[in-house]
């Protein structure tokens, strides 16, 4: 049996009829073909989203939507950020979406590009490249403090503390809060963390300006990153006209109560003349007040800002035939100083009961006890306000 084969070739196409129909045929092929071309890519073109463009939290994943998968090697190996972070990749949904997770934290407040390089999508199609912004939350914003920036005659306790109120919750931040750059803070917050309670530790002057400064840094910042993100500050109250009390225990509650610390920094020694009462200090801050009795009418203790020139555990007046203990001087030539009550040779002292009279020839005299506390306290340069 033979085999017969069939071929169409050119010696078939032998009218005219035939040839315009091969024709049309063949035109009708590359037609198709070049708009298949055409078309295709439009067809299975890939879009990109960002799922969220603002207000990424410093440990959130930032998430890449494309409308259909693609082939990841490109972007696993291409993908950039400015400004550079470290980076994990993570690829979902059937490598429809991508979730770029900071190996630390993003920046505060920071602006970020990603540089998408050029892809493929499962259809082979390409993905043009791509540069897509996100931004991250910025710090903390104050929506009010209590006491208002520039407030004066502020009173605070424990009942009308210091009050910030952020405008969202502060959750992902750690904060810092400093008054006067050195004193310690009592912090309190609620649940939300949008409202933070602060006191002082050690309590507040009189009449004295208060700086309130808060920091801020990721939470999940490990170092001392802190940002200050806020000022303000304000006065407190003058303190009240005190009428100093005749019984002299209740005199030196009121003296440590209310004497306003002249030196803020390091040791000095304040002498009130008028309530006859010395108060200690340090830091800003009264250690102790006693009673005194300064020079009398005539021979007044002159008031003056000095310091403690020389100091002799057991003086000698030779001008007075007296012993004077723990004696510091309060200038330069010995005319004035501090000391204990002064005492004979003999051995016979002076009586307390002069102390809170000004009865001395100018010098300021301390109890038994308190003269000896204050010069330990002092050393030679300690300041000395007289007033």
């Amino acid at each position: 049996m033979k085999r017969l084969h069939h071929h169409i070739g050119v010696h078939h196409i032998n009218t005219w009829q035939k040839f315009i129909l091969v024709l049309a045929i063949i035109v009708a092929g590359i037609f198709c073909v070049k708009l298949s071309l055409k078309i295709y890519p439009e067809v299975f073109k890939t879009s990109i989203m960002l799922k969220n463009a603002s207000n990424i939290r410093p440990e959130e994943s930032v998430v890449v939507d494309f409308s259909m998968p693609v082939f990841v090697d490109k972007y696993n190996a291409g993908i950039k950020i400015n400004p550079a972070e470290n980076y994990k990749l993570r690829w979902k949904d059937s490598n429809r979406k991508l979730e770029i997770i900071p190996e630390n934290f993003w920046k505060p407040g920071e602006k970020y590009e990603i540089f998408l390089p050029q892809g493929r999508n499962i259809m082979f199609s390409g993905i043009q490249s791509q540069k897509i912004i996100f931004f991250a939350e910025k710090y903390p914003e104050i929506e009010k403090n209590i006491p208002e920036n520039g407030a004066q005659n502020v009173a605070i306790d424990i009942e009308d503390p210091i009050v910030v109120n952020f405008k969202k919750s502060t959750a992902d931040f750690s904060l810092k809060f400093a008054l006067n750059s050195d004193l310690g803070i009592f912090s309190e917050a609620n649940l939300d963390k949008t409202e933070f309670k602060l006191m002082p530790k050690g309590g507040m002057a009189y009449g004295t300006k208060y700086t309130l400064e808060i920091y801020a840094k990721c939470g999940a910042d490990g170092g001392n990153n802190y940002k200050k993100i806020s000022e303000s500050s304000f006065e407190t109250t003058l303190p009240p006209k005190v009428v100093w009390d005749k019984d002299k225990a209740i005199r030196l509650e009121q003296a440590k109560k209310y004497t306003v610390a002249k030196i803020k920094t390091g040791k000095y020694i304040d002498i009130n003349l008028s309530a006859q009462v010395m108060s200690i200090f340090e830091e800003g801050k009264v250690l102790d007040s006693f009673m005194i009795s300064s020079g009398k009418r005539g021979m007044d203790t002159p008031k003056m800002e000095t310091r403690i020139y020389n100091k002799f555990p057991r003086a000698y007046s030779k001008a007075y035939g007296l012993y004077m203990p723990f004696w510091m001087a309060m200038v330069g030539d010995g005319k004035f100083g501090i000391h204990e009550l002064p005492e004979w040779p003999s051995g016979y002292k002076e009586g307390a009961n002069h102390l809170g009279i000004p009865v001395s020839h100018g010098c300021v005299r301390l109890g038994v006890g308190s003269a000896e506390r204050v010069y330990n306290f002092a050393s030679i340069g300690t300041p000395v306000v007289i007033y």
